[in-house]
């Protein structure tokens, strides 16, 4: 059939047209440094594209990017998917050789680099093999580094050297847009593409899911946000498109300072941010954090499990705060801690045991638990299975792997990793990753619920519970507890709050560690780039230990 009107494509080139038309004066403020209009910032972005031109850059390559949460990063994130390359935003807490084995896989032919960064490329630099041009950025208006890298150019001094007039191509939704790597323990990192369409559908439902049901984020045109994801990681999961298109006043921190955090967050008004739980803790145990008006604030927390004391401290502080889980494949939402209609009226404590699940999907996601044989399982609120997800967002790519592509799908469906069980009400709870589940005897305990329980014993800051082998059971469960600066606990102390929980019913009695070997006391629980706690770390310390 002759097709004769538009084929309107779904790019991120709406985002940034709408908010244009919407909130023209509208502020990007930059720190205490910088602050542009969103006009102002636009022809910055026109610029840049013009740049890549200047650069030789071709549509469909990639381009790099090595810096903190600023409006230059903001600017990439446009400018180059808009060019029609694929914008790789550069892990910055991945060891120096994967960072180099990610620029090479990827093939980026220009980098972006912060001063910070600077160093560590010039270390790596003899094992960049598709490198054309280096772009150095800083804050300082008299930046003029030396270097031993070739083939350098300013960011500013090249943004002024270009034309603010630029038409952006006509580019195909399903062409490339974002490239970033996650790494698991083992192996190289994986490249996890999103095309323009992905972006554009993600966006969408995540501003539709917060944006028109009372009873969570509630995130609305003209609000105050400041993104505390890094931009690195999924774009900042996405919302800088959306937020621009809503019109938000955006405070960028750059790199993340807490106390600074802390006071633009106060002194802005902020509403809105998201953020792992590590920055959520760091910001709500910070020792001023009491001296600040917070209560404007809304918080989406990922990365790893919302815990309730994590979200009664931030209420206690006025932060209202929901669990959104997901993963880097799937852009990265998957469902949230959303209340529904009839949990409007519950006290806040009740409200509070629905943020920090799982939650329901978000709008135009399907989530389902199924066993090994791939049979749904029921929603009883006890049938643990594999967690798979079908989105119009998720990755349909490994970049160059496929067949870890081919692993990570399944009959249509993307398999998680997770294993987890969705209770009578419909909301999914993550039980465990596949890798750090613990079996003992035979029957199956989740670390997750154990972690949540412990977190509830006021001395402890932070835990995580590992397997550790058992000559009978084959795994028992081990408490690894990090206590509060000043506090004192003992082994027997963490058993007896268990013992308390149980007798509840909220645990089953044998998931409680044994002792004496199934607490361990550490100075600090390690996490990785993203906040999620390295129990593998957490392993190779308990063996330590133990040998």
């Amino acid at each position: 059939m002759e097709t004769i009107g538009y084929q309107y494509q779904l790019t991120l080139r709406s985002f940034l047209d709408y908010g244009l038309i919407y909130a023209p004066n509208q502020v990007i403020k930059y720190r205490d440094e910088l602050q542009f209009t969103y006009l102002e910032h636009y022809e910055r972005v026109k610029r840049l594209s013009n740049a890549l031109a200047y650069l030789g850059v071709k549509p469909g390559e990639a381009v790099g990017m090595l810096e903190w949460d600023t409006h230059r990063y903001l600017e990439a994130h446009w400018a180059i998917p808009l060019y029609g390359s694929l914008f790789h935003t550069v892990n910055i807490r991945m060891a120096p050789e994967q960072i180099a084995y990610c620029i090479n896989h990827a093939e980026d032919v220009v980098l972006f680099i912060n001063e910070d960064f600077l160093p560590l490329i010039e270390s790596i630099q003899d094992q960049l093999t598709t490198v054309r041009a280096y772009v150095l950025m800083s804050d300082k208006k008299d930046f003029r580094p030396e270097t031993s890298l070739p083939n350098v150019y300013l960011y500013e001094d090249l943004l002024a050297l270009q034309s603010p007039d630029y038409e952006f191509p006509e580019i195909s939704e399903n062409s490339r847009a974002t490239l970033c790597y996650t790494s698991g323990t083992t192996g190289n990192p994986k490249g996890v593409v999103f095309t323009h369409r992905d972006l554009f559908m993600h966006a969408v439902s995540v501003c539709m899911t917060w944006g028109l049901y009372p009873g969570g984020m509630e995130f609305r045109a003209n609000q105050v946000y400041m993104p505390l994801t890094p931009m690195f990681h999924v774009q900042a999961w996405g919302v800088p498109y959306f937020a621009f298109m809503m019109g938000c006043k955006f405070i960028l921190p750059g790199r993340y300072e807490p106390d600074k955090i802390l006071r633009w967050l106060h002194e802005e008004k902020v509403n809105f941010s998201h953020c792992v739980t590590t920055i959520l803790h760091m910001l709500g145990f910070h020792p001023d954090a009491e001296k600040y008006d917070l209560s404007n604030w809304h918080v989406g927390v990922g990365g790893a499990k919302l815990n309730r004391q994590l979200a009664e401290r931030a209420w206690e502080l006025g932060i209202l705060t929901q669990s959104c889980y997901g993963m880097t494949e799937t852009c990265p939402a998957m469902t949230l801690g959303q209340l529904r209609e009839e949990h409007l009226d519950l006290p806040m404590e009740d409200k509070i045991s629905y943020y920090i699940k799982s939650g329901i999907p978000w709008i135009f996601s399907r989530v389902k638990v199924v066993d090994d044989d791939f049979n749904e399982l029921p929603h009883d609120g006890h049938s643990v299975g594999n967690v798979v997800v079908r989105t119009p967002w998720c990755t349909h790519e490994y970049f160059r792997e496929p067949e870890k592509t081919r692993e990570l799908w399944k009959n249509g469906w993307l398999n998680t990793g997770d294993v987890g069980y969705i209770d009578p009400e419909g909301y999914l709870m993550i039980t465990d990753r596949n890798k750090d589940a613990i079996k003992s005897g035979g029957e199956w305990i989740s670390t997750l619920i154990l972690e949540d329980a412990i977190s509830q014993f006021k001395p402890v800051l932070e835990c995580a519970v590992i397997g550790v082998p058992h000559p009978r059971w084959d795994e028992r469960p081990c408490a690894c507890i990090a206590l509060k600066p000043g506090e004192t606990a003992t082994a027997e102390d963490v058993r007896a709050h268990l013992e308390k929980f149980a007798a509840e019913g909220k645990i089953e009695k044998w998931w409680i560690p044994d002792l004496p070997d199934g607490y361990f006391f550490v100075d600090a629980i390690p996490h990785n780039y993203i906040g999620k706690i390295e129990k593998n770390v957490l392993r190779q310390m308990y063996a330590e230990k133990h040998k």
